[in-house]
């Protein structure tokens, strides 16, 4: 049966579909991976498209994209047939949000180093709690250092908000990879970012354990 994350975030801009996209190439090299894409603005379904018209394939994900009553039958479906499921929600709190969280066996939230997206956050945080699921924050698209990074880190803490250790940096080899169908794993392997995105799944899996 396979494992379940769902990348979530009221907040548009926070990162959420890229890393979603990101974690499943990363983790496509390790087992049977599926991407089901419930955010209406169909950005996953995009890169999906153009992964799969590359000239040198790309290790194959699978994927689908539904919503309302048909996204429960449809989660369980893939979690038969793969090892990983990606769910990237939609970014409101809905019915589709709900079934997409009480789904997962982990809740990512993708926060960006700035208060509204700390403020967005708490309204996934609750819906985690209120489903009895485990979620955590990561800081996304961060920059390298910056007082601002530092207070939004402090205020975290301070909050007792549970956050991965692991800081995805603001770099453009992500969006570059993004346009091609990849992940950074997959399109500079020896980058920065690959190595962020690696430590971040072993975050990830700590959690698990």
């Amino acid at each position: 049966m396979a494992v379940v994350y769902t990348v979530a975030q009221q907040k548009g801009g926070a990162g959420k579909t890229m890393l979603a996209a990101n974690l499943a190439a990363a983790l496509a090299a390790r087992g049977r991976v599926a991407l089901l894409d419930v955010d209406p603005q169909r950005s996953l379904a995009r890169w999906h498209d153009i992964r799969g018209q590359r000239e040198k394939p790309a290790a194959a994900i699978s994927f689908a994209e539904v919503s309302g009553w048909r996204l429960s039958a449809e989660l369980d479906r893939l979690k038969r047939n793969h090892d990983f499921v990606l769910i990237d929600s939609p970014p409101q709190v809905d019915t589709d949000a709900k079934l997409a969280v009480r789904g997962a066996d982990l809740v990512l939230i993708p926060v960006q180093p700035s208060p509204p997206d700390i403020w967005a956050a708490e309204g996934t945080l609750k819906l985690a709690q209120a489903e009895r699921r485990p979620a955590r924050l990561l800081l996304n698209r961060a920059p390298a250092a910056s007082r601002l990074r530092d207070t939004v880190v402090a205020d975290i803490l301070a909050r007792k908000l549970a956050i991965l250790p692991t800081v995805l940096g603001n770099r453009t080899v992500y969006a570059a990879a993004f346009a091609e169908g990849l992940g950074v794993t997959e399109a500079s392997p020896r980058s920065t970012a690959a190595a962020e995105l690696l430590a971040l799944l072993a975050d990830i899996e700590g959690v698990r354990t």
